[in-house]
């Protein structure tokens, strides 16, 4: 089975850490945020995802020299504009023929962290299919829908609608769209590729119409992980316990000094913390030092804390 991952988007909230490393390829405990979904979508079964690429393309490149993670085979469809999420997916799947194939396939947005069950996802949607569905998505419940656009399904899971940031206080939905889809092939028909288009705003509302966009709402762990503050959550809840998923919280070749102070934060490999110096509820990426005394607490550290410094609530980028 083909996905479709999309990570060509800019990754603007992240900066000044998405300014040399695109979003995806960001820490996530001891892999990256790409790695860990590539994995969830190899148990689900999938077999081949390509990458639909606009933004800085080459460490994608980099990162994956032989074109495979974790068991998938990788390819890559590089926009030469932007095509927004209905353009980047249609012209991603015809690069690999998917139109031609006929096959279902999985579309994923690359910034998300989850522990939904793809396979499960995939079952659902082919019982949905009997029913009329040319595409199934999921859901997840949220506090305040007042932030989001919610989608309305009744008891069977067919989508009647959306609502963009109901009023607070009675919405008709808590569900949002949790960035995880499975699509018949002829959705294609409705996904130009060519030209920008949103799939949210225009293929979505689209399968509504023809009764064919069903939804699978679970309450499996999920964030998006473009904002400072989810990004970081994201990480601390993989290696404090939270997730069914557990990474290491200090790689094997970071160096602590036996002075150092690390309380439940992330160290990359290679990392160097010294004498002294106090890391807590952060992340410090691969290759990244904490100089002698330094402080670093609720912080995203890609570059070098220098002696006695005091970084908090503060992303830090290479230099």
């Amino acid at each position: 089975m083909f996905a479709v991952i999309l990570v060509g988007g800019v990754g603007t909230r992240l900066r000044p850490l998405t300014t040399t490393t695109p979003k995806p390829l960001l820490p996530l405990g001891q892999r990256t945020i790409l790695e860990w979904l590539l994995t969830h979508l190899a148990r689900g079964g999938v077999t081949d995802a390509v990458l639909a690429l606009g933004f800085k393309p080459e460490p994608f490149l980099r990162a994956f020299p032989d074109a495979m993670c974790a068991g998938i085979r990788l390819q890559y469809a590089i926009e030469d504009t932007p095509l927004d999420t209905a353009g980047a997916i249609g012209f991603a799947a015809r690069s690999v023929g998917l139109h031609e194939r006929g096959e279902t396939f999985v579309v994923a947005n690359g910034d998300i962290i989850t522990d939904l069950s793809v396979a499960t996802l995939v079952a659902q949607h082919h019982d949905n299919v009997r029913a009329g569905a040319l595409a199934t998505i999921h859901l997840t419940p949220v506090d305040d829908p007042s932030q989001f656009g919610v989608v309305e399904h009744d008891e069977r899971g067919k989508v009647n609608g959306f609502v963009e940031k109901p009023v607070p206080g009675n919405p008709a939905s808590r569900h949002v769209n949790a960035g995880t889809y499975v699509f018949e092939a002829s959705v294609l028909a409705v996904l130009p590729g060519d030209a920008p288009s949103s799939v949210e705003r225009a293929t979505f509302p689209e399968l509504v119409r023809r009764d064919a966009l069903f939804a699978l709402p679970t309450n499996d762990y999920w964030l998006d992980a473009g904002r400072p503050a989810t990004y970081l959550r994201g990480n601390l809840d993989l290696v404090g316990g939270v997730r069914r998923d557990r990474d290491e919280a200090i790689h094997a070749s970071a160096r602590i000094d036996a002075q150092a102070q690390v309380v439940n934060s992330v160290v990359g490999a290679g990392a160097h913390v010294a004498a002294g110096a106090k890391v807590i509820d952060s992340v410090v990426f691969p290759g990244a030092t904490v100089g002698e005394h330094a402080s670093v607490t609720a912080s995203a550290v890609m570059g070098d804390v220098a002696a006695g410094a005091v970084i908090r609530d503060t992303l830090l980028g290479v230099g």
